[in-house]
């Protein structure tokens, strides 16, 4: 039997990936041919706090229909917003893709709220959430294109999880890697994780010390990037644990 798309990411690579930002991971995965794996116009809804590693599991809005969007349709335990809030296991990510309709919330403060407890490792979604100041007061990363307090029931009938999605532009599959900071989302296909986490680990020392010759006086032309002689004082300094 094969393994879940969704099992988690082995320790050493969550710990590589915590480690570096969103702008070397989206420069590596360019470098691997991925034009853009970022989650446009979603923003943390609080600078500042623990940053996000991990494994996506996805739910998929379809506009509304009223027949089928109503209270008592919503309270079914079947409902999928409401499953994946019982569902969510450790290290997974929550990802809505809603379309980047911003006329409602996408979800609500219970329902992340449960999510969290239940050891998640964030949501991001391309819609807005209501109870927007609770969710941003919990610890649990959290990532949308805005507040809205109308319900999700205006706007999406919830039609299914752990499908492809796409969540701002962005191709997203069950089992890929969503990372996260102060600057955005980047997600990562689960096949090239480990390589692309090494890499950004990798550059993300360089670009470190690139910045340190930059700021001591250093021109940016031979520094960045680096000819063959920043490259030698690079790896001289790196080696002397400098």
């Amino acid at each position: 039997m094969s393994a879940s798309p969704t099992q988690p990411v082995a320790t050493a690579v969550v710990e590589r990936l915590l480690l570096v930002g969103s702008a070397t991971l989206a420069t590596v995965l360019y470098q691997h041919g991925f034009r853009s794996r970022v989650v446009r116009s979603s923003r943390r809804l609080r600078p500042g706090g623990r940053r996000m590693v991990g494994v996506a599991r996805t739910l998929r809005y379809v506009a509304a229909r009223e027949d089928l969007d109503t209270l008592a349709a919503w309270q079914r335990p079947d409902n999928p917003q409401r499953r994946i809030a019982d569902e969510i296991e450790p290290g997974q990510v929550l990802v809505i893709e809603a379309r980047e309709d911003t006329s409602c919330g996408t979800m609500g403060g219970m329902l992340v709220a449960r999510m969290m407890v239940r050891g998640a490792a964030g949501i991001v979604s391309d819609g807005p959430f209501r109870d927007t100041p609770f969710i941003a007061g919990l610890d649990l990363p959290s990532y949308a294109n805005g507040m809205n307090a109308n319900t999700n029931l205006i706007a999406h009938h919830p039609e299914d999880l752990d499908l492809t999605i796409t969540c701002g532009g962005v191709q997203v599959r069950p089992g890929d890697v969503l990372v996260g900071d102060d600057e955005g989302v980047v997600v990562i296909p689960r096949a090239i994780t480990d390589e692309v986490a090494q890499a950004a680990h990798d550059k993300e020392a360089e670009e470190g010390w690139i910045e340190r010759q930059i700021l001591a006086g250093r021109p940016i032309e031979g520094t960045y990037p680096m000819d063959a002689a920043s490259r030698r004082r690079y790896e001289a300094d790196r080696d002397a644990g400098a």
